[in-house]
């Protein structure tokens, strides 16, 4: 089976693939919005079993973007320990009670609010991130563009946008091509040598492939200055499309969503729900 690229537009026969980009752009934003907001425990569990129908509903698998997914987690991981080691109480300030589960040196105590804390600081990252690799799998790089053109941004903007989307599977072909050949020309790169070794190595591939990148830049910038790139203010877009009838279902779905956030989240009028009162 083919490699699939990183952050790159995965093809599949779905609903969601259906939509035009303006509304999964859109929905992001709101989305994204709408968990940022809250701490609710009770709106994040819901986001998140909504978000788990969206990835089923779009058809892209786990191991489509698992790489991604794994860094997020080490970045997950490395956010949670810093924001302990800098604020070890904050949950204990936020929910206004101590429940001191163990200690473990000095200041630094496992409390049960400062658990509870770090699980909906988790269950927001969560929630956005399947949400964003989604978007971008599921939206051509072109429309991707034309979308964020529609909500006003620069076209110049939106064209760079989509330009590195699409230059990011040619770059990932491009190291895998210098790898294997110099591989073949007796240079190792696998687990068998030392750490060290390895990262020498590798300047064999990466300077090839900053040279290449920089000149595959340099055809691209001069085809698109021949052409008048940037001279009109406003341009047309090939795969701009109009909204359909599921287009409208899903903005006004995630406009609800955003409501009934803001709703729950403010109605004591503290957006962090507490369970310790």
């Amino acid at each position: 089976m083919a490699r699939i690229p990183i952050l790159s537009y995965i093809r599949r026969d779905s609903l969601v693939h259906e939509l035009t980009g303006r509304t999964k752009l859109i929905f992001f934003i709101v989305w994204s919005v709408a968990a940022m907001i809250t701490y609710d425990t009770r709106v994040l569990v819901c986001m998140l079993l909504f978000s788990f129908v969206v990835f089923k509903v779009s058809r892209i698998r786990v191991r489509d973007i698992s790489f991604v997914l794994g860094l997020a987690a080490i970045f997950l991981v490395m956010n949670n320990l810093f924001v302990y080691l800098f604020s070890p109480e904050y949950g204990v300030e936020i929910y206004e009670s101590r429940t001191v589960l163990f200690p473990i040196a000095g200041p630094y105590t496992v409390t049960l609010q400062q658990l509870f804390y770090h699980f909906n600081m988790t269950m927001k990252v969560i929630c956005v991130v399947p949400v964003a690799l989604l978007f971008i799998a599921c939206t051509d790089p072109g429309e991707f563009a034309s979308s964020l053109a529609s909500i006003g941004v620069s076209y110049r903007v939106g064209y760079s946008v989509s330009l590195a989307l699409r230059y990011i599977p040619d770059v990932q072909r491009e190291y895998h091509n210098i790898s294997q050949a110099q591989q073949a020309r007796g240079i190792d790169l696998s687990g068998k040598d030392k750490l060290l070794t390895r990262m020498k190595n590798s300047v064999a591939i990466l300077l090839p492939l900053v040279l290449s990148s920089l000149n595959r830049i340099e055809t691209v910038s001069n085809a698109m200055e021949l052409r008048g790139f940037g001279r009109n203010k406003k341009r047309t877009w090939y795969n701009l499309r109009k909204m359909q009838r599921n287009d409208w279902i899903v903005v006004i779905l995630v406009l609800a969503i955003l409501a009934v956030d803001l709703i729950v989240t403010f109605w004591d009028g503290s957006r962090y729900y507490n369970p310790f009162i």
